[in-house]
């Protein structure tokens, strides 16, 4: 079975190229998913609360993105809870399994988490700054919080360098869907 992890810059595009990549023939592990799907869980909600002494658990997400805003520090302690709890559910897709050819797993911060090592190849998304930004608020982000997680990311070309394959979406779905398929075509 071949891993193909995904990367890339805040609101470059990763979902879509993993879509398009997976065609939903082959198994998708999205990382944002899996967390959105802790924000649902009892016991993930009592760590949250106890962790940043929150008083009740409603708005769980809208505090825990105004505590970040106030304090960047409180990032690092939300992925300490986090992260090892997505790994686990990744772990789970990547054993292997009889006519499995290809896993995909987008995972925003891949190489920052360094899990490349779990990977046959790892695939960079990137695009312009702007249109990212433009991205991340067109879906109801903050810009704020788009500077604090972006920051937060190792800068493009270190990424690159790490990657096998880069696949820039700063242009129409067209485009990107006729890259994807080139780069597919190298591992079906």
């Amino acid at each position: 079975m071949i891993k193909i992890g995904i990367t890339g810059s805040l609101s470059s595009g990763k979902s879509a190229v993993a879509r398009l990549m997976s065609r939903n023939k082959y198994p998708l592990f999205n990382a944002d998913k899996a967390v959105v799907s802790l924000y649902k869980k009892k016991d993930f909600i009592k760590k949250i609360k106890k962790k940043f002494n929150f008083k009740n658990t409603k708005n769980l997400k809208r505090k825990v993105k105004n505590l970040i805003k106030k304090d960047k520090k409180k990032l690092k302690e939300l992925e300490s809870i986090i992260h090892p709890l997505v790994r686990k559910e990744m772990e789970i897709l990547m054993k292997p399994r009889k006519n499995i050819k290809i896993s995909i797993f987008e995972i925003p911060l891949l190489i920052e988490s360094k899990l490349t090592k779990y990977f046959d190849v790892v695939v960079f998304v990137g695009a312009n700054k702007n249109i990212r930004l433009k991205r991340y608020l067109y879906k109801g982000g903050n810009k704020k919080i788009f500077t604090i997680l972006d920051n937060r990311q190792i800068k493009p070309s270190k990424k690159i360098k790490i990657s096998n394959h880069v696949i820039y979406n700063n242009k129409s779905l067209k485009v990107l869907k006729k890259n994807v398929k080139l780069l597919m075509n190298k591992y079906e």
